[in-house]
């Protein structure tokens, strides 16, 4: 090849270089892209809208919103990798050990006001999270999060008894009393987490949910050990098969999934105990371990948006602190369709209220205790099950060795 075709080639080979270099960053001009940003989202089971049962996705609404008002600024497009969790300390064990890395988690009070003590949440900015002017008031300055800060309230609500009215005498309900009820023994289920599980037993006796006086935390522990025969299984999202398909026939839950359930089985009932219960606040954050904390400050303010708030209220049947959603008819309609009395037990007025009381975050010291007491609590469970099957084992198999043992004898007086 002379030097003439030489320089040709060169030339038409900086032409096509140069043009592909234009087509690139024209294309990013107008906002064409191929590049996907992951957002990972971890909330509690069956708590979002979607899809399923003809309700809306939002989650795959917030990618489409993205995709309208935000592809082109960002130059990509929005996945939503969306996992659940069945309580706070699942979630917390997972976001401590650094297992996994999140965008955007969903904590209880109490967890968030722990988490925010240890330094794993980010401070948002609530200028990418506009929405946040329709959460209503009562709702911010909380003792979890007193400057709003870190969290943004997702949903709240209260615990209950749940209860199957074939199975169940109404004369035993209205109190924490049935759920160590004789006559419902291997019917009732408990929670399977140390903080809801201690309340319930703590609500009945009248201590304070938060001491930290070690003895009354053994007292609790005492009424746990004393319900344990009588439980069938310690329990969280395994509820509702075991109380919709009747297996089960009295439980402690939360209000918005009793209405879930009573939708398959209406025959189930549910009340707030008289001695008192816990009442509850949701919240959406960013935790430290985030790689798109704005993207996940855009997804929050998405969730805020009336649109998608009523979607994910009229989906869960929890409270929504979002003022817009109480006000939408299209919500109220819906909801008192599940249930008639539903309006109320989501948002009880002052009167029909019972004493309530948030959880708080334990001192370093009464966690380790809690943990402690959970622990000695679930190990005499599994050992109460497993000494007698052990125990007949062992007889089974001495029996059969014995009964060898005559029988080589008796062949061997035979043989003489």
């Amino acid at each position: 090849m002379n030097d003439r075709v030489f320089i040709k080639y060169l030339r038409i080979a900086a032409l096509i270089f140069v043009l592909v270099l234009c087509a690139s960053a024209l294309s990013s001009c107008f906002g064409g892209t191929d590049e996907v940003v992951v957002l990972n989202v971890y909330n509690w089971g069956q708590y979002i809208s979607d899809g399923s049962e003809g309700c809306d996705d939002v989650n795959a609404m917030f990618e489409e919103w993205f995709e309208e008002n935000y592809a082109e600024q960002y130059g990509f497009s929005v996945s939503v990798n969306y996992t659940t969790y069945a309580s706070n300390e699942d979630m917390y064990n997972k976001l401590r050990s650094g297992a996994a890395s999140y965008d955007v988690i969903f904590p209880s009070d109490y967890m968030v006001q722990r988490l925010i003590a240890e330094g794993l949440l980010e401070p948002l900015n609530f200028d990418n999270i506009p929405n946040y002017e329709h959460i209503d008031p009562s709702f911010r300055d909380l003792f979890y999060d007193p400057d709003n800060t870190y969290s943004v309230p997702y949903m709240f609500g209260m615990i209950g008894v749940i209860y199957n009215t074939l199975a169940v005498d109404e004369a035993d309900t209205g109190s924490w009393d049935l759920m160590w009820n004789e006559a419902y023994r291997g019917k009732i289920l408990q929670f399977n987490n140390p903080r809801d599980a201690f309340g319930t037993a703590m609500y009945w006796l009248g201590i304070d949910v938060n001491t930290e006086d070690v003895s009354e935390w053994q007292r609790a522990l005492e009424r746990l050990q004393q319900q344990k025969p009588l439980v069938q299984s310690y329990v969280m999202d395994e509820i509702f098969n075991k109380m919709k398909n009747g297996s089960a026939s009295v439980a402690a839950y939360y209000v918005g999934d009793f209405l879930t359930m009573y939708e398959s089985n209406d025959m189930l009932a549910f009340y707030y105990p008289e001695e008192g219960t816990n009442e509850y606040v949701d919240a959406m954050c960013i935790p430290t371990c985030a790689r798109n904390k704005e993207l996940a400050e855009l997804y929050i303010n998405f969730l805020c948006s009336e649109e998608a708030a009523v979607a994910n209220a009229a989906y869960t049947y929890y409270g929504s602190p979002h003022l817009l959603v109480r006000e939408n008819e299209d919500y109220i309609a819906s909801i008192t369709e599940v249930h008639p009395d539903a309006m109320s037990l989501i948002y009880p007025g002052e009167s029909e209220r019972v004493p309530a009381s948030y959880y708080h975050t334990l001192s370093d010291r009464m966690l380790s205790v809690q943990n402690e007491l959970w622990s000695q609590l679930k190990i005499e469970s599994t050992q109460s099950t497993w000494i007698p099957i052990t125990a007949w084992s062992i007889v089974v198999v001495l029996l059969v060795f014995l009964g060898q043992g005559m029988i080589r004898r008796k062949i061997r007086e035979s043989r003489y």
